[in-house]
């Protein structure tokens, strides 16, 4: 690098150092960043020692280093942003840059106006305090056996929503995140993977 030679392993490499490997100049990937519509069904990692179907198969084939950026479980489905951008991966899921995500989920009964209340002021669950930004009913089932709610948050702990509404008496049935700072899924087709511009970029790091 730049005339040293590199033995530790994590070594860091400022914008500018030449690298060459074996005489050959190494480069970096350029940046890239995608929507991905998930389906049901995908995990969301680069690869799943179970075998089950991971998002990759919905990966173009080049850049080379992307990676979800965030996560939506196997059951899940809706907008998953896709980079090989590691500070922008950062800004859209540490919950002090507040962007926002917004979520359809399916529960089993209609909560009332206490079991809303409770999201949004939250609770604690192993050990994790956990709530959401806010919560309104799009549908109520006329016979009171399901209702739709639409879910904004800012953060995103693991099975989060799924651990609330079970939390409250009204599970999970089906979620799709249907927005993502300004990106909103409608007009995707599930498994689509579309490029994002530079305007959409600098959109999602200013929310």
């Amino acid at each position: 690098m730049d005339g040293k030679i590199i033995t530790e392993l994590g070594t860091k490499v400022d914008e500018g150092n030449v690298v060459t490997l074996d005489g050959a100049r190494v480069s970096l990937p350029e940046h890239a960043y995608f929507v991905l519509n998930k389906p049901k069904g995908y995990v969301t990692t680069l690869s799943d020692d179970r075998k089950r179907p991971t998002v990759v198969k919905f990966f173009p084939s080049s850049p080379a280093g992307l990676k979800p950026v965030g996560r939506l479980d196997k059951d899940s489905s809706g907008l998953l942003l896709i980079s090989n951008d590691g500070d922008f991966a950062m800004r859209l899921t540490h919950p002090r840059y507040g962007v926002e995500k917004e979520y359809e989920v399916s529960v089993s009964g209609v909560p009332n106006e206490r079991d809303l209340g409770r999201l949004e002021r939250g609770m604690t669950i192993d050990g994790q305090h956990m709530s959401v930004d806010t919560v309104t009913v799009s549908y109520a089932a006329p016979n009171g056996n399901k209702a739709v709610l639409r879910m904004i948050l800012h953060e995103g702990r693991n099975r989060q929503i799924r651990k609330m509404t079970e939390f409250i008496g009204h599970p999970t049935t089906d979620l799709t995140r249907v927005r993502i700072g300004h990106l909103k899924l409608k007009g995707m087709r599930p498994g689509e993977c579309r490029r994002l511009g530079n305007s959409d970029i600098e959109r999602l790091l200013g929310d």
